[in-house]
């Protein structure tokens, strides 16, 4: 058994060695058919002796066994996203920032291309890759291990004799252009559809399910900074940063430089603008980072974006075609939007058939009508967007566009106030149209989280007169939903236990569930935390709305209509007439201490005297956030009777564990604070 143990290990190390030279490099060393041979010699020896099996084995990398599901994953670090540039002139405007924030006269900068695929992150521990998750919102995003470590040019273990205890590497995948001409000839040799964009086959391929599936896609890595560390000795600066990933065998953009002031980082773009056509990937721009870390620290955040970083975008592809008809949609809140039918045109990778006209002053300002040929560009890459109008080769019979004076779907009177470019239609919560958005956005799961309620249903739902707001779901029956196509009983009787399930709920779900214009997530829960409960958030004047921090004339104007509204106050009154019902908080102090504040807890049993929900809004209202499942950046696990998996996970990976009497006094340290 030693011998096959070195032998084993011997294998190991040298297809990590080829596996480098061949999807790093792009230099292999030995001949395919050598490589075949010895991954097959190292697949014998594990199956005959399956102790013989280590965690960065390279046969884990033909896929794990299929999952039902990706588990939310918290970054220890959030994965911000960058401000972007479109000019000369920001990028002007950005190197002066930067200058004036440092007090320096000129800066150097790291460059590098700005690949077009997907953002994650990589958790090594004690070198040994240990999870890798998506970007997902910044704050969670979904495991998705399995499916990274197919992925050839990921090493499984850093080769190095004494690695970091803790490394997170961050970096975008993605798929090569050469790669992705050949997975389209394989499937248009299949009989099968063929991929827009590599970008969308390399989205597609990470979140399958079945890790076996992601293996087939030739997907690759590329590296581009560092999250939470422990025992990395972090260089000075972003250039020497990745020189030492790329000694630890990870993929680098080979076209990544260092240059000095705004005319450095001009040239720059210009010189992979030029290069773009013949790089081996896609990409959508370059990315401008201070390169000092300790200039990036003193520079800071602002907007939950670095100020010490700028993505600067190409401009979008464009293609000329013709519009053959305007239509209107009405959004969730009442907004008509002029959408531009367009004649099928091929634009930054996909095929455009509609583009959107924002609204009748931008329809009257560029002089958009119905027959003309126009440019059509994908604003940003991805949203199309009417540029302008060829008038040279405007038809005799072109036809302009009328926004219409009631609601296309209800009929109701569509109004327009004289501060906004937008016209809406007044028939509010009772619209078909408003009432099917208001209704998902109602159960989406950052609202009142009626798992089962998705589009399909709730089309059925109104469709039939069964819901016609919010409240009448809660009158629902299960042998009326039985009765739906596709639906049965054992369906119906769970998507009923979750709306019943739903009533239990916090103040800030409940008013981001009712879908008031310019009220986020993080507004809400502002408003829950100024006012506490429900009836001091529906007297309040215009002037108390904006003392809430954060919500400035705009938002507090929003809420104040909304709240004005007899009908919005009635389907308020009848959902809490239906049992909708949170935990009584006291109305937050200014100033208020916030000992959770960056902390990430996990509820798992049932505490003595807290419910579930009443322990998730004492946290969140300390500042701390309550995540579904426990991974190594859990900071503590709250743990009562009945406590089970979580509870184990917690102890395997050494998570603090909390009773209620020691998190009630956590929380009350904000008491003592003041």
């Amino acid at each position: 058994m030693p011998d096959l143990a070195a032998r084993a290990q011997a294998l190991r190390e040298a297809l990590a060695l080829y596996n480098y030279q061949y999807y790093v490099l792009d230099a292999p060393t030995i001949p395919d058919a050598q490589y075949d041979s010895l991954f097959r010699e190292l697949q014998q020896l594990e199956a005959s002796h399956p102790d013989l099996m280590t965690p960065d084995s390279p046969t884990l990398r033909v896929g794990a066994a299929p999952r039902d599901g990706f588990r939310e994953v918290a970054h220890g670090v959030p994965m911000l996203s960058l401000n972007n540039g479109f000019s000369e002139a920001d990028v002007l405007n950005f190197d002066r920032r930067v200058r004036e924030g440092l007090g320096q006269d000129e800066v150097d900068y790291a460059c590098e291309p700005k690949f077009d695929g997907l953002a994650v992150s990589l958790l090594y521990r004690e070198g040994l890759l240990v999870e890798g998750s998506t970007r997902g919102d910044g704050e969670t995003g979904e495991d998705v291990t399995a499916n990274l470590r197919t992925i050839r040019a990921i090493p499984l273990r850093l080769p190095v004799p004494k690695p970091p205890q803790v490394l997170e590497v961050r970096g975008e995948v993605l798929m090569l252009k050469r790669d992705f001409a050949a997975l389209n000839a394989a499937q248009a040799a299949r009989g099968e559809k063929a991929f827009v964009n590599p970008r969308n086959a390399a989205a597609g391929a990470l979140r399958q399910l079945d890790p076996a599936l992601t293996a087939q896609r030739p997907l690759s890595f590329f590296s581009y900074g560092v999250g939470e560390t422990r025992g990395f000795d972090l260089p000075p600066t972003q250039g020497l940063l990745m020189d030492r990933l790329a000694e630890l065998h990870f993929p680098v953009a080979p076209e990544r430089a260092i240059v000095r002031g705004a005319t450095g980082l001009l040239q720059y773009f210009d010189r992979i603008g030029r290069q773009r056509a013949d790089l081996r990937y896609d990409i959508d721009g370059v990315v401008y980072k201070v390169n000092a870390f300790r200039y990036q620290e003193e520079l800071g955040f602002v907007s939950r974006a670095p100020r010490f970083a700028l993505a600067h975008k190409f401009p979008a592809e464009e293609a000329l075609t013709e519009i053959e008809d305007i239509d209107v949609q009405v959004g969730r809140t009442g907004a008509l939007t002029p959408v531009a039918r367009l004649k099928p045109v091929f634009v930054g990778g996909v095929t455009v058939t509609n583009a959107t006209l924002h609204n009748e002053d931008e329809i009257r300002r560029k002089d958009i009508r119905i027959g003309d040929q126009v440019w059509v560009r994908r604003a940003g890459d991805v949203i199309p967007e009417v540029v302008a109008v060829v008038l040279a080769q405007r038809p005799n019979d072109a036809r302009a566009f009328v926004m219409p004076t009631h609601c296309p779907v209800c009929g109701s009177a569509v109004t327009r106030a004289s501060d906004e470019a937008i016209s809406r239609c007044s028939g509010g919560l009772f619209c078909p149209a408003q009432r099917k958005q208001a209704l998902l956005h109602f159960a989406q799961r950052r609202a009142m989280d009626i798992d089962g309620l998705g589009e399909k249903l709730v089309d059925q739902l109104v469709e039939g007169g069964w819901v016609h707001a919010a409240p009448d779901l809660y009158a629902l029956d299960v042998d009326k939903l039985a009765q739906l196509p596709r639906m049965g009983m054992k369906s119906a009787q769970n998507l009923l236990a979750a709306i019943v399930h739903s009533k239990e709920t916090t103040l800030a779900r409940f008013i981001f569930a009712l879908g008031i214009r310019n009220v986020g997530e993080t507004t809400a829960r502002d408003l829950a935390r100024h006012f506490g409960d429900l009836p001091p958030l529906l007297d309040a004047s215009l002037e108390a709305l904006q003392a809430v921090p954060e919500v400035g004339p705009v938002v507090a104007q929003s809420i104040h209509d909304f709240l004005a509204e007899p009908h919005n106050r009635e389907i308020i009154a009848r959902l809490q007439q239906q049992g909708i019902h949170w935990p009584q908080a006291a109305p937050e102090p200014s100033g208020r201490a916030q000992p959770l504040a960056g902390l990430t807890l996990v509820l798992t049993g049932t505490l003595p005297h807290l419910s579930r929900t009443e322990a998730r809004v004492r946290i969140e209202n300390a500042g701390g956030k309550v995540a579904g499942s426990v991974s190594k950046r859990t900071h503590y696990v709250v743990a009562g009777e009945d406590a089970g998996g979580k509870l184990e996970q917690a102890r395997a990976l050494g998570v603090p564990v909390l009773d209620e009497a020691q998190l009630l006094s956590l929380l009350n340290q904000e008491t003592s604070s003041q």
